[in-house]
């Protein structure tokens, strides 16, 4: 069974990869496969903490740290596994006709990984009753600014996480992996899907307006003409 498990996917193909390519898709992995999801799942359903007691006590920062810091990780290891794909000698032995298709994948994930990187600077002031600037802001007020930045936030990270998964997907044939990889990331990836459904069952997802200044109807942005938000 453990020969199995550690012989590559395609018997035809050797599974020689070199140092670089092979800490080229632990790091893309790394960012992709946990880093990123990781950050999601804490900014969709960690706003509220289980024993927080909400609405009382409001603008819990654990889930915004843990997302920033899982994104900022996830786009170091990106660029280090850029580095070292783009200084790896190339090894025909391991590589099929249809790498472009990797490639693709992989400068798509990329792009938006660093679309993602970006788009704070679009985000707009803050503001509301914390901020000692002025109460008037774009988030607080939710100014279709504020509105626009959210959805293309929104979009292009679950975007980059469906591309990302067929990236890895292609990276590790491309490789020859051995088979247990084919075994362990689609059940990684099955227990992410798992646990997302289960919190979303819960009720677990309160918007971010929400966890930042509670749900009284005198905030512009909980009042009913305001779009729905999670």
């Amino acid at each position: 069974m453990l020969d199995w498990l550690l012989s590559p996917i395609d018997a035809s193909r050797a599974h020689d990869l070199g140092f670089h390519l092979s800490w080229h898709g632990r790091a893309m992995v790394l960012a992709w496969g946990v880093l990123v999801p990781t950050g999601v799942i804490a900014a969709r359903f960690f706003k509220v903490l289980p024993r927080q007691k909400f609405p009382e006590t409001v603008d819990n920062r654990v889930w915004w740290r843990t997302h920033l810091g899982a994104q900022i990780s996830a786009l170091v290891m990106m660029a280090v596994g850029l580095y070292l794909v783009l200084a790896a000698p190339e090894r025909a032995s391991s590589i099929t006709s249809s790498a472009w298709l990797h490639r693709a994948l992989g400068w798509a994930v990329l792009w938006l990984g660093i679309l993602q990187a970006g788009s704070g600077v679009f985000r707009g002031s803050k503001g509301g009753p914390t901020d000692k600037r002025s109460l008037r802001g774009d988030h607080y007020d939710m100014t279709p600014r504020r509105l626009a930045f959210e959805a293309m936030h929104k979009g292009s990270g679950y975007a980059a996480l469906i591309l990302s998964m067929l990236a890895v997907l292609s990276g590790i044939w491309q490789s020859n992996a051995p088979i247990w990889m084919w075994i362990v990331l689609p059940l990684w990836w099955v227990l992410l899907a798992t646990l997302f459904v289960l919190f979303q069952r819960r009720g677990m997802v309160v918007s971010t307006y929400e966890a930042i200044w509670g749900p009284d109807p005198n905030h512009p942005g909980n009042r009913p003409r305001g779009p729905a938000r999670d």
